[in-house]
């Protein structure tokens, strides 16, 4: 199996798309995607806020 540049299957086998995939679509779609890089622009509030500030606390690594 190869790897994919645009996305990847997490742990719940949900598909999420990367970083790069969101840059070559070019804008936020809204939807608050994990890996968007456009700071969640078109999320509408409160949504928004909640996700910038998730963005900005560090991630738990487990034990």
């Amino acid at each position: 199996m190869s790897e994919n540049p645009d996305y990847y299957f997490d742990e719940n086998g949900l598909v999420v798309f990367t970083e790069a995939y969101h840059l070559k679509k070019g804008f936020c779609c809204g939807h608050g995607c994990r890996h968007c890089p456009f700071k969640y622009e078109a999320v509408p509030e409160p949504r928004r806020s909640m996700f910038l500030k998730n963005l900005n606390q560090p991630e738990e690594v487990p034990n």
